[in-house]
C-alpha cells in the first residue's frame, strides 16, 4: 500500500468531503484537495499544473482553491485562482497555509485539511457569496495522483 493510500482512511476523505460541502454551502467558490506520493517537480508549480489539470481555472468567478499535498515529501501547498487571489487580504494565504501546518505537524492530517477547507470557505463567503443561479462547477471529491 503506498503512503496515498495510508494518508487518509475512507471515514476521513468521507469528513473532508463534508467539510468542502459545508465550506461551499454559502459561496460560489469551488475548494479541492488533491494528494499524490511525490513529484520531481517544485511543489508550487506542480499544484499549478494539478490546479489546471482538475480544470479549476475555469470556473465563472475565477474563485476556486486547491490544496496539494505530496505525502512522501512532506509538503503541500495552497493554489488560489485568479479571482479570490485578487481579493483575499496580504497574508491570508499564510495563516490558511500556518492552520494546516500546525495540524499536520501533529499528524493531524484530516484536522488540518478541514481547518484549511472551512478557512478558505470563510473568505471564499465574504467576497464571493451564493447567488441563486450558482451550480456546484466541480467534483468535490479528493483527487489523487
Amino acid at each position: 500500500m503506498s503512503k496515498v493510500e495510508d494518508f487518509l482512511t475512507q471515514t476521513e476523505e468521507q469528513e473532508i468531503v463534508e467539510a468542502i460541502l459545508e465550506a461551499e454551502r454559502n459561496t460560489s467558490g469551488e475548494i479541492r484537495v488533491h494528494i499524490e506520493a511525490h513529484t520531481r517537480s517544485d511543489h508550487y508549480e506542480r499544484a499549478k499544473e494539478v490546479f489546471h489539470l482538475l480544470k479549476m481555472d475555469n470556473t465563472k468567478d475565477g474563485n476556486g482553491v486547491l490544496i496539494y499535498v505530496a505525502v512522501n515529501d512532506k509538503k503541500f501547498v495552497i493554489c488560489g485562482d485568479k479571482g479570490i487571489n485578487k481579493v483575499v487580504p496580504n497574508g491570508f494565504w499564510d495563516s490558511t497555509r500556518n492552520s494546516i501546518e500546525a495540524h499536520f505537524k501533529e499528524g493531524k492530517f484530516k484536522e488540518g485539511l478541514i481547518a484549511g477547507i472551512l478557512e478558505a470557505g470563510k473568505e471564499l463567503q465574504d467576497h464571493f457569496p451564493w447567488q441563486p443561479d450558482d451550480t456546484n462547477e466541480l467534483s468535490n471529491e479528493i483527487s489523487k495522483g
